[in-house]
């Protein structure tokens, strides 16, 4: 998986959770909980959808690494290396 790979990928879990959500206006530096309006449960979701599309485990003491799409990206690239 490459960084554009998994730019999709989280873009595909935010609208899994959030399909409302035009990835044309999220700010990717931006709390992704504000930017897309999710609950806690909607961050779970994602999360959950996240790791079964990247089969990349996530545990709950990652999640503040997920706060907006930059920081999920560079965790994700840190753990496919």
């Amino acid at each position: 998986m490459n960084a554009t790979e998994i730019e999709h990928l989280i873009i595909e879990a935010i609208q899994e959770v959030a399909p409302e959500v035009d990835k044309n206006t999220i700010d990717f530096d931006e709390d992704i909980r504000e930017e897309c309006d999710l609950d806690s449960m909607d961050f779970i979701n994602y999360l959950a959808a996240l790791q079964k599309s990247t089969g990349i485990k996530i545990i709950e003491a990652d999640y503040p690494k997920f706060h907006s799409i930059n920081s999920a990206l560079a965790f994700l690239n840190d753990k496919k290396s």
